[in-house]
């Protein structure tokens, strides 16, 4: 399901890495994510409220570009 707030994002099995893309353009590399967590802001319905509740503000990030 589309997204008004996340325009992108992917998983990196290997680093543990989340990185999503806002649709500002804006792009943040979040370490340390279980695949778990992927998996289901994938098949959530609302990608910015699952993401609001469980992974800003709990896992350390980088912001990368804009």
């Amino acid at each position: 399901m589309p997204s008004s707030v996340i325009r992108y994002f992917d998983y990196n099995k290997e680093s543990h890495t989340l990185k999503i893309i806002f649709v500002t353009g804006i792009e943040y590399h979040y370490k340390n994510v279980p695949e778990r967590v992927f998996q289901m802001l994938r098949a959530a319905g609302s990608k910015g409220r699952y993401f609001n509740h469980y992974i800003k503000d709990k896992f350390k990030f980088k912001k990368v570009g804009v």
